[in-house]
């Protein structure tokens, strides 16, 4: 039997008959999401778990650089070829991995699980997420295995995987306890990098002190800026101009003697009623207005023109016209030639429009 593959196998039985969730959910995809995927990604609490579950128990058997840690099955059979530790031969303590196609292709795996026992082709094992959502006992022939992973093959001096995501997490038994202090080097080389170690504090130290003035400094500002945003006013302030001379009030006048404060609010108090004007008044009014800024036409030759015009018009008309139009044309004339007097009577003339 494999040797680390003894040790994941007693952490296995103790763990028979986990059922996963209503929603898929296990403590083994929670823990790997916690402590193994860097992004700490809730997809794994509800993800397909065989593989999860053998990194849990490597994890609490303490054998986790031997049997790796992985959420995939393809991954994880890729790792064991890379470290010489692959093989088709059926062994207790082996982690076994199947393509239910039967290929036989290590890029088209779909499950992993734990050999328990082998019986001629037949392999006794435990695998998480069997049966859909248990971790139980399986009895299964060789017709679907594409090889098995050998974990006490690997050699943890050769180590350098990195699980997906993150680096592997600290085995459970070295939680909290303090760091084991190395055997004494035994060569003149290794005492000169064990004393050249410590050069790299100041570094460290200058940089540590870099930031913490960087936040002093910080902190600094910031407190002065709230200082000088307190006193600053909240409303802008108001420009008041101020009173020259021409702003100073004269001396009030002095009242008459007959004339006292009550007479003059009196005086305001008093509504003063004009005196009625007649519409003759204003027609007459109106009239005199309107010759008046006509009788500078008198003399314009232009009007004296088309008066003329106007008479010979008149004068060429037939006889049987209407009275009014049978006047002769120099009466017509006449009226046209209206002296600046004649149209000041007509004016003057009571209730003439």
């Amino acid at each position: 039997m494999d040797p680390i593959g003894k040790k994941l196998l007693d952490v296995a039985k103790a763990q028979l008959g986990y059922t996963e969730k209503g929603d898929g959910y296990t403590k083994f995809g929670d823990w790997y999401a916690t402590n193994i995927d860097g992004d700490h990604d809730d997809y794994f609490k509800t993800a397909p778990w065989c593989d999860m579950f053998l990194a849990w128990a490597a994890q609490k058997a303490g054998v986790t650089e031997q049997a790796g840690q992985f959420a995939s099955t393809i991954e994880h059979a890729k790792w064991f070829r890379e470290h010489d530790a692959w093989g088709t031969t059926p062994e207790p303590g082996a982690l076994v991995f199947y393509d239910w196609s039967g290929s036989g292709d290590p890029d088209q795996i779909d499950h992993v699980g734990l050999v328990e026992s082998v019986d001629g082709k037949t392999l006794h094992t435990i695998e998480g997420n069997a049966d859909g959502d248990k971790l139980t006992r399986k009895t299964r022939d060789l017709d679907a295995v594409v090889g098995f992973g050998y974990p006490g093959k690997i050699k943890t001096a050769e180590v350098k995987y990195a699980p997906r995501h993150a680096s592997p997490a600290p085995t459970v038994d070295k939680v909290g306890a303090p760091a084991t202090t190395a055997a004494a080097p035994a060569t003149g080389h290794a005492r000169e990098q064990e004393h050249a170690a410590p050069e790299h504090v100041p570094a460290q130290e200058a940089v540590l002190g870099g930031i913490l003035a960087f936040v002093l400094c910080g902190t600094v500002a910031l407190a002065a800026g709230r200082a000088a945003a307190a006193k600053a006013p909240t409303a802008p302030p108001i420009r008041v101009r101020k009173r020259g001379k021409h702003h100073r009030p004269a001396t009030p006048a002095a009242l008459p003697a007959d004339v006292t404060p009550a007479d003059l609010d009196a005086a305001d108090a008093g509504t003063t009623i004009m005196p009625a004007v007649s519409l003759a008044a204003a027609h007459a009014a109106e009239d005199r207005e309107f010759w008046g800024r006509i009788a500078h036409l008198e003399e314009d030759s232009e009007l004296a023109f088309w008066n003329s015009l106007h008479a010979e018009s008149t004068d060429g008309e037939p006889t049987g016209s209407k009275a009014a139009d049978s006047e002769p044309a120099g009466s017509e004339l006449e009226g046209s030639e209206t002296t600046g007097s004649d149209a000041a009577t007509y004016a003057s003339t009571q209730g003439f429009r």
